[in-house]
């Protein structure tokens, strides 16, 4: 079967894709019905579109596409690449350093701060200690038990990998699943509020998910800079909503039979010595220096380099525990700012303003139709590739409907402007979780063999379509960013 699949990538889809990028490189410029598009753009054009069919398709890592991705547009329409095909007379290039700086993005910067505080937290035993200080506040009683994985399973997603806390939790959830009947639905209902709280948890801060990270980016780079401070007080309300709308929906559909559920945490048996205390301090300071970022000035993206200052030098930090960076992750995001920069640098972002009448769409069916879409595609690919796809370009769209000129920039400025689009994408990408293929989450729940897909597909059904709903208000109405 595996090399049935394996064939399948490389023998079908892999010409696909290859023909119709070429095609879009190719085609004569009148093709695309754009008066002022030059040859580069044509070119990005093609990228996009590879890139796109790339990520859906998963034909090499997604990760993977995004180094490709790079490499092959500093190669064709950057001013240092192949000489030919780089030539100023095709039109405006963009700078390589930029395109090479998106390996070292700040927004990259401040998740490989997140990766580093997580890696600490798992090394020196805070993720296990906090767990169980937090769960032991919910008691026994099944329905708190099961309130209290979700409340504290989304805590800790929004500071560390949803996988890694997903895969910790499922690790202490593990022998209460064994011991529970084999007919008590409530298994069902534990075992679904990890890619649950997981993936709505990641919402609440800019490190908790890189949809996050990749809409702050562009936000700041259109000239709205998101704080962390000021995105978390504005998501974690939301969060909190959202779980408790789950809570009673697992109660709801799968009710428990047995009264009481015992959670057995081990101890944490590393002795607290100068290292742990110094992961404390740096591990909660730097939350509290990112949550005071209007306070202190520090920028957020500086503030995640400090645990690494720390950690490295003084040695807690190793070049074994470097491995442990999730480095595809980084590295994805990569490519989509490296998309995002072709967009701009080339002047296709301004051309595709001018040639599509942005202005004078109806908003909310932007905004919806927007969502639809990236709820869709977050189904079925990552949420961090579903982000780097769509965020570029809706950048672009938003840009349309502010422009004072617009005929519908009454509307838009109305619906929260452009921090609402951008901010409701980022929604959309979290709130998808309807198949084990939908998130790592979402697959190690299925891993333990009491979720059936249509289980997993109705229950991420209805929470995808409160928090579209919800969210879409949310950012619009409810609690909007300052326009």
């Amino acid at each position: 079967m595996a090399n049935a699949k394996f064939n399948v990538k490389y023998a079908v889809l892999l010409p696909i894709v290859l023909l119709i990028t070429i095609f879009l490189w190719c085609v004569p410029l009148s093709f695309y019905g754009i008066d002022a598009l030059t040859i580069t753009q044509q070119r990005v054009i093609a990228l996009f579109v590879f890139a796109a069919l790339m990520w859906i398709t998963e034909i090499i890592p997604n990760w993977t596409t995004s180094v490709l991705l790079i490499v092959v547009a500093l190669l064709t329409v950057s001013n240092k690449g192949i000489g030919f095909f780089c030539d100023p007379k095709y039109g405006q290039l963009v700078n390589y350093k930029s395109l090479m700086a998106s390996f070292a993005d700040p927004v990259v910067m401040l998740f490989l701060g997140g990766f580093v505080l997580a890696i600490m937290a798992q090394k020196y035993g805070l993720d296990v200690t906090l767990a169980k200080f937090l769960l032991k506040f919910f008691g026994k009683k099944s329905k708190s038990v099961l309130l209290g994985f979700l409340i504290v399973i989304a805590l800790f997603s929004m500071f560390m990998s949803n996988t890694a806390t997903a895969a910790m939790m499922l690790a202490f959830l593990a022998p209460v699943l064994s011991v529970l009947p084999s007919d008590d639905k409530g298994k069902i209902a534990l075992s679904l509020s990890i890619p649950i709280a997981a993936n709505i948890g990641g919402i609440g801060t800019l490190i908790g998910t890189p949809p996050n990270a990749t809409a702050a980016r562009y936000l700041a780079e259109a000239g709205y800079d998101v704080t962390f401070g000021e995105w978390a007080v504005r998501m974690i309300p939301f969060v909190i909503i959202m779980i408790i709308f789950s809570w009673l929906l697992l109660q709801f559909l799968f009710p428990f039979k047995s009264e009481e559920v015992v959670i057995e945490i081990p101890e944490n048996k590393r002795k607290s010595d100068w290292k742990t205390i110094l992961v404390w301090i740096t591990f909660f300071g730097t939350i509290l220096l990112w949550a005071t970022e209007q306070i202190t000035k520090i920028n957020s993206n500086v503030v995640a380099l400090i645990p690494l200052a720390v950690f490295t030098a003084t040695g807690l930090f190793t070049k074994d525990d470097i491995k442990e960076i999730n480095w595809s992750v980084l590295w994805l995001v990569a490519g989509g700012f490296a998309l995002g920069t072709c967009l701009q640098d080339t002047g296709l972002a301004k051309v595709l303003i001018e040639a599509i009448p942005f202005g004078t769409m109806s908003v909310v069916l932007v905004l919806v139709i927007a969502g639809l879409v990236c709820y869709f595609l977050s189904n079925f690919i990552s949420n961090s590739a579903t982000a780097a796809l769509l965020i570029p370009i809706l950048i672009v769209v938003a840009t349309g409907m502010a422009d004072p000129a617009a005929s519908n920039n009454a509307s838009f400025t109305a619906l929260g402007g452009t921090r609402a689009m951008i901010s409701f994408i980022a929604i959309c990408a979290s709130i998808a979780m309807c198949f084990p293929i939908s998130t790592p989450p979402n697959a190690i729940a299925a891993s333990t063999g009491l979720v059936q897909t249509k289980d997993m597909a109705k229950v991420g059904i209805i929470i995808g379509v409160v928090g579209f709903v919800l969210g879409f208000f949310w950012v619009t109405k409810i609690f909007p960013f300052a326009v």
